[in-house]
């Protein structure tokens, strides 16, 4: 019992005579539960809206994807709808020079591949697509989703820390008992309700930014906080059920800039990819 003690005191590395090593994991276990936390931990969620169209290509990549389409277009096989085309200009071709006799042949309305390729040009000229810049982006209205079709748009919400409003990533503190990714978890369910339907990645954080508090109000026992950041994919574009309880704003990495304090900004740069 006396070993017990003394490693309990944390003087584990000082007994010579432990009664056995399970003893002494036991007593470097409590010492672990034992111990005061200092820093405050939060889970942060990275929830992402990816892109929905591509981006516009360079002139080198035009000049590139034409090349490619040229050179594959060279050596391709003949489509079906080519060979039959090319089948039906022969036939054609005979009846003019009145080699081919179809007179035996019963009569039946024929659609001619030269007919279907009228049809579908035709059909074209009517498709009309989709504008790339939306009334949002004409508005910068930043609270939509649907703006900037072609880049990733990342959530950020207002929270009060301490006197100050801040943007900043979803995030609430971490409670006894979670995982980190259920507290990021909890933090997106606060802001969005439990209706969102969004893919997290994995189960370790991708981020972490750690930051003291003020000296007017940090303790021995209250030094700061930690806040680890999670990544999701949102994987819903209406979010007319979602139950946003807090100011929000869907921006790019390059907006990220207008929100976000420059050494959480650094911090979120690090695991923030825009491809």
């Amino acid at each position: 019992m006396a070993a017990r003690t003394a490693v309990h005191c944390g003087l584990s590395g000082s007994v010579m005579a432990a009664p056995t090593q399970r003893a002494a994991g036991w007593g470097r276990r409590l010492c672990t539960v034992a111990a005061p936390r200092p820093w405050r931990l939060f889970g942060a969620m990275c929830l992402l809206r990816l892109p929905r169209i591509t981006q516009p290509l360079e002139k080198e990549e035009e000049e590139m994807a034409a090349l490619m389409g040229q050179i594959e277009l060279e050596k391709s096989q003949y489509s079906d709808h080519e060979i039959r085309k090319m089948e039906e200009e022969e036939q054609l071709r005979k009846r003019r020079e009145s080699t081919f006799d179809d007179d035996g042949a019963p009569s039946q309305t024929v659609i001619m591949a030269q007919d279907l390729e009228e049809k579908w040009e035709q059909k074209l000229l009517r498709f009309e697509a989709a504008p790339r810049i939306t009334d949002a982006d004409k508005n910068n209205n930043r609270t939509s989703l649907n703006r900037r079709l072609d880049s990733n748009l990342m959530l950020l919400v207002k929270q009060k820390i301490g006197n100050q409003e801040l943007w900043l990533l979803p995030q609430v503190e971490w409670q006894p008992g979670e995982t980190l990714r259920s507290t990021a978890e909890r933090a997106m369910a606060t802001f969005l309700g439990d209706r969102i339907q969004a893919k997290i990645l994995g189960n370790a954080p991708y981020g972490i930014y750690k930051y003291k508090f003020p000296r007017a109000i940090r303790t021995e026992d209250n030094v700061g906080a930690k806040v680890f950041f999670f990544k999701a994919f949102l994987q819903s574009s209406d979010l007319s059920q979602a139950e946003l309880k807090e100011d929000y704003l869907w921006v790019t990495k390059d907006e990220l800039g207008d929100y976000l304090k420059s050494e959480y900004l650094k911090k979120v740069n690090r695991f923030l990819l825009d491809l």
